[in-house]
């Protein structure tokens, strides 16, 4: 039995559909992050599991049970918000505590509980300061103790690390995640921050325009993405996108001559590859595409260079220290496995044979559940 399952959920706001049309299902200790950019409906589809909002159409059961019309605490849902939401006049002890005290909890349970939670979060020695007395992340293992304190089947997380910075945002995301796989959690997280829906999911449920995008593991987001903005969002850097055209071998390089990428046309498609995928030979001799050093992006260990292939823009990952100067004129190469191609019009991933041009391919559609269809 799933924990969560959401069935056909619309939210809408007079002509405006915030969610449209949506439904996925949670598994008892799965982790699954709802990710897509501002405005997608990803916060809005978490208020509704946590009964802030009520759907307009639609179903969502908690635990194979519909909790229509159920407060927050009768749902069986903790939730973590953005900005904390801690009482600046209690104590850390008195914050984490508080939902039980509302309940009614008996004073000894909720002492138990504390000192457990508490130990869980390194919050031990803590438990008498004020809110205004604790760090970014000191504070948000207080909300998310608070949570964790209720023992609700499922927690919910609202872009919880967006308030802090970069290395602290790390350190939590990995002291999270081996908390919910600890304590077997069923947790549904909320970001925008593609590093920590990649780095932390069991699966992530990509949305657009109130829609699932794509909904799978990381790796099946990263090595198929099923649509172009999709391919976009996905990366830690951007996919490189070159449209393709018709040659007398079949599609090319829109611009180039050639050589031919696969057999068939290519007018109408978009070729895409990550920057990991494209390597660099500054000896410029056995690569099939030459280009043009236009700009490096030295990231350390590691550097971006971007290139122009004809009248096409290109980047490649390399090593920092290996990365060729400006103007220099260089070999491109990637492994035909390596390719992406989408169709322009939709933006659906095409499944192509880019072994070879000699023979006509075979083509399919992808669907967002990644199930192929003629």
């Amino acid at each position: 039995m799933s924990s969560v399952e959401v069935r056909s959920v619309t939210k809408a706001w007079g002509e405006t559909r915030a969610v449209d049309d949506v439904s996925f299902s949670v598994a008892k200790g799965e982790l699954v992050v709802l990710l897509g950019p501002s405005g997608c409906g990803k916060s809005t589809m978490l208020r509704m599991i946590a009964g802030l909002d009520e759907p307009t159409t639609g179903m969502i059961a908690i635990e194979g049970r519909d909790v229509a019309g159920l407060t927050g605490s009768a749902r069986g849902v903790a939730m973590v918000f953005q900005s904390y939401a801690l009482f600046p006049h209690l104590t850390v002890s008195d914050n984490i505590t508080f939902g039980l005290s509302v309940r009614g909890t008996s004073k000894q349970e909720m002492a138990e509980r504390l000192a457990r939670t508490a130990a869980l979060l390194d919050l031990d020695k803590l438990l008498r300061r004020k809110p205004a007395q604790l760090s970014g992340g000191q504070q948000q293992r207080v909300a998310l103790g608070r949570a964790l304190i209720a023992k609700a089947p499922v927690c919910l997380l609202d872009e919880p690390l967006s308030n802090l910075d970069a290395q602290l945002r790390q350190e939590l995301r990995r002291e999270i995640r081996a908390l919910q796989q600890r304590l077997g959690i069923t947790m549904i997280y909320v970001t925008h921050d593609q590093t920590e829906a990649m780095s932390m999911a069991d699966r992530v449920i990509l949305m657009r325009g109130g829609r699932i995008e794509q909904n799978g593991r990381p790796a099946e987001l990263y090595e198929r993405p099923a649509t172009l903005f999709a391919a976009r969002f996905i990366g830690g850097a951007p996919m490189n996108f070159l449209d393709l055209d018709d040659a007398p071998l079949g599609a090319v390089i829109a611009g180039s001559t050639g050589p031919a990428l696969f057999a068939g046309p290519g007018r109408g498609r978009v070729l895409g590859l990550r920057p990991e995928d494209v390597a660099v030979d500054s000896a410029n001799g056995r690569a099939a595409f030459h280009a043009t050093v236009t700009a490096v992006e030295y990231l350390g260990g590691e550097a971006l260079v971007s290139c122009s292939l004809g009248d096409r823009a290109i980047q490649a990952r390399t090593r920092g220290d290996g990365a060729p100067p400006i103007g220099t004129a260089v070999g491109l190469s990637w492994d035909a496995a390596a390719s992406h191609v989408f169709d322009a019009a939709s933006g659906e991933r095409l499944t192509i044979d880019t072994g070879t041009a000699a023979t006509s391919p075979q083509l399919h559609t992808v669907t967002n559940q990644g199930q192929i269809r003629a």
